[in-house]
């Protein structure tokens, strides 16, 4: 494996407190964050009269334009645009089939990789001769960019084309935390052994992937180049420029997915089809002197759960800053023991997706049996060592 990690240098300045305004004034301020593909003077030269195939959405910003826009100003040859889940411009139901396309604006040709069609195939590649990854992450192991990225780069492997991935902060990267995925439920949401916040950027991630052997042939060895963050550390907390995906509009949503996507494995709605996807749930026979909300068809939701039925539960946070104190930099159990509580019917509460997104066919036998959030928990402990051990090894960031 060649492996190129273009490192900046990180101050980390360290002062007792000192009340006076003014000493304080003069302390140096926080770096700025620069996302990997802000820093184009690192990766324009390993471009430079190549032709670049590039798996991007609509988070691909460079400042306020899309990469793609960005390299074909800089003369870069793109000969073709692959898609995640949501598709290139992000607008897809979640799930949804998105097929190939010509993109509108630059004429270049968009392969979709969600569905059954979901790695770059050697005739795909055949006139690319650098393939690039930049989409922005939110680090929690259901979300499913990371599978992408890990087909796109096995694909450069196994077609032998240099791997770039220009890394972007990790906005739950401040934490690791949730049961560690049994390999016997890995899937589309659930890839690797991992807890379901991992606290790693995509290129740290990527970096696991291939010391751990964790890639579909352990003998795959990709030519991996990271352009890192400039700015970053594991305790910023980054604010999203442009929603991920259709269903996280925001950073309360971000921050609460982790902890309230164990709903979309019950009869529960999460909020699709509202203005605050991932910031409730409930259901139509929960107590109607609760929080009250009904989901609608809209993009990006076209069918949500308990569609057009009034639903009544519980508003998690309405904010970013309620969201972080409400989840404390962990994951929470709450919601879903009190929602499987209220539950008059629990024979039919959950759904065969919940084991995919718990990793394991412990959590929802823990819950039936009345465990506390507390001895869930201790239960993940053992586990979660072993991976932080494992991801300490790969980490670009303090």
């Amino acid at each position: 494996m060649r492996l190129i990690l273009f490192f900046l240098p990180l101050l980390i300045f360290c002062a007792p407190h000192i009340p006076d305004h003014a000493e304080a004034a003069r302390r140096p301020q926080p770096q700025k964050i620069l996302t990997g593909a802000d820093q184009t003077e690192k990766y324009l030269p390993l471009l430079d009269g190549k032709r670049v195939g590039l798996l991007v959405n609509q988070t691909s910003l460079v400042g306020e334009q899309n990469l793609v826009d960005t390299l074909l100003k800089r003369g870069v040859k793109i000969v073709k645009i692959f898609g995640p889940e949501h598709g290139f411009r992000g607008n897809a139901d979640a799930g949804e089939t998105v097929g190939n396309s010509t993109d509108p604006a630059t004429g270049l040709p968009v392969i979709s990789l969600y569905g059954k069609h979901n790695k770059p195939t050697s005739v795909e590649l055949t006139d690319v001769d650098v393939m690039l990854y930049d989409i922005q992450d939110v680090g929690a192991r259901f979300y499913t960019y990371i599978s992408s990225m890990q087909r796109f780069m096995e694909a450069a492997a196994e077609n032998h084309k240099p791997f770039i991935i220009l890394d972007r902060p990790n906005p739950n990267g401040f934490y690791v935390d949730g049961p560690v995925l049994d390999l016997k439920f890995r899937s589309g949401v659930g890839p690797q052994p991992i807890p379901i916040v991992y606290g790693m950027t995509i290129g740290e991630y990527a970096r696991m992937l291939i010391g751990e052997r964790w890639l579909s042939s352990p003998d795959l060895q990709p030519e991996l180049t990271v352009i890192p963050c400039r700015g970053y550390t594991h305790r910023s907390r980054y604010t999203l420029p442009v929603r991920p995906s259709p269903n996280l509009p925001d950073m309360t949503s971000v921050y609460l997915y982790p902890s309230l996507c164990f709903f979309e494995g019950t009869d529960c709605s999460v909020g699709r089809g509202t203005d605050r996807p991932f910031q409730v749930f409930g259901r139509p026979d929960f107590p109607p002197d609760l929080y009250a909300f009904t989901p609608r068809s809209r993009p990006g939701a076209k069918n949500p759960p308990q569609l057009d039925k009034r639903c009544y539960g519980f508003l998690a946070a309405a904010s970013p800053e309620e969201a972080l104190r409400e989840t404390g930099g962990k994951i929470q159990l709450k919601w879903l023991l009190e929602a499987y509580r209220l539950a008059p019917d629990k024979d039919h509460f959950f759904n065969a997706y919940f084991n995919k997104l718990a990793g394991n066919d412990a959590l929802m036998q823990q819950v039936k049996a009345g465990w506390s959030a507390e001895k869930i928990r201790a239960s993940w402990a053992p586990e979660l060592t072993r991976f932080k051990e494992i991801r300490q090894r790969y980490l670009l960031y303090p």
